[in-house]
């Protein structure tokens, strides 16, 4: 998530040294997005959903602005093709992003964990101990066993939930480009 902000914010960057009218669309369109982002697509995230543009996608309409710029300076194609990878960097880490809402561990993980945990149980009775030793150490061992579930549970879906990833670096590279 850092990385998509910091590629959004290197793209708002760049374009701010393309000429009038491109600069004013372009930062326009990523705000947007940028709004859309933290305000919508967020919460859907949250709930393991796939978050759908309703309107026109604003990713396309970078793009499409981008392309139409035609460079008339060395120094603004430089800027050009800067901004252009920016933006191919910005386009990766929002796929791994949108990659990560709906996949997760495959199942076959789930079962060695959980098949784990149950032979970790199972091997820790076999010792001879008095039965108050073997309550303490054992509940010691079953807490640590599914407290290592847990967090290997919530790693598996970084975006849902309340404990998951915040939109808080995007946050504030929209109050950067509010500024702006």
């Amino acid at each position: 998530m850092v990385a998509e902000a910091a590629a959004l914010a290197a793209l708002y960057r760049d374009i701010s040294g393309y000429p009038e009218p491109y600069r004013a669309d372009l930062k326009a369109l990523v705000r947007e997005y940028v709004r859309w982002t933290i305000e919508e697509a967020w919460a859907k995230q949250r709930q393991g959903i796939m978050p759908e543009l309703d309107g026109p996608n604003p990713v396309a309409g970078i793009y499409g602005r981008m392309a139409q710029f035609e460079p008339g300076t060395p120094g603004q194609g430089a800027i050009h093709q800067t901004a252009l990878k920016q933006f191919d960097s910005f386009i990766e880490t929002r796929r791994t992003r949108l990659y990560r809402v709906s996949s997760g561990m495959p199942h076959v993980m789930w079962y060695t964990v959980a098949l784990g945990a149950l032979i970790n149980m199972i091997f820790f009775w076999l010792f001879d101990l008095r039965v108050s030793t073997h309550l303490l150490l054992g509940g010691l061992v079953s807490f640590f066993t599914t407290t290592m579930i847990y967090v290997i549970a919530i790693f598996d879906t970084p975006f849902r939930g309340e404990i998951g990833v915040s939109p808080e670096a995007l946050q504030m590279v929209y109050r950067q480009m509010q500024q702006d």
